[in-house]
């Protein structure tokens, strides 16, 4: 049951954070979409960089692109909630019932993780050469939570059983 519990609680955890990400994304727009604007503009990568021909200087796509990044969070962090309470209700049943309601959990786990990995770190990071920008680079941070968000999703994956059975 505590492991249940535990995993139950994970998610929301990676919920929370997700749910806070979005928070800040919204009410703070300004400031967050200046860092979006920065690493597709390229206008801090090395100065004898020359894969400066990728950047985009394209204020409507800004916009768009980091629209897209808050609405992918929302629906990670509903996906999560949904997910975590969803375990939450079912930690007293069966392992197979348990099991079977891993699915949101890991879909919005799964989410996360690409949306961190695909959009910061292999976007943003390589693509857009943010890696080079001493101001404008959060592939630490992306690291830190998609590495967290993979990591629970494995502990969340991993089978069940039920207790009476391994007793």
């Amino acid at each position: 049951m505590i492991t249940r519990l535990s995993k139950s609680l994970c998610v929301c955890a990676i919920a929370l954070f997700i749910s806070l990400a979005v928070f800040n994304n919204l009410t703070d727009y300004a400031t967050n979409f200046i860092f979006i604007q920065h690493v597709l503009s390229m206008d801090s990568i090395f100065p004898n960089a020359t894969v400066d021909y990728r950047a985009i200087n394209a204020t409507l796509f800004h916009h768009v692109a980091y629209i897209m990044i808050i609405i992918i969070e929302t629906i990670c962090a509903l996906i999560c909630w949904y997910g975590g309470i969803t375990l939450l209700k079912n930690c007293k049943k069966s392992a197979f019932e348990f099991n079977r309601s891993k699915k949101w959990s890991i879909a919005g786990l799964t989410l996360a993780f690409l949306l961190w990995h695909v959009a910061f770190i292999s976007i943003g990071g390589e693509w857009f050469a943010m890696w080079m920008s001493k101001e404008w680079n959060s592939i630490q941070a992306a690291f830190r939570f998609y590495i967290t968000a993979l990591l629970v999703l494995i502990y969340v994956a991993l089978r069940d059983h039920d207790e009476s059975i391994h007793q």
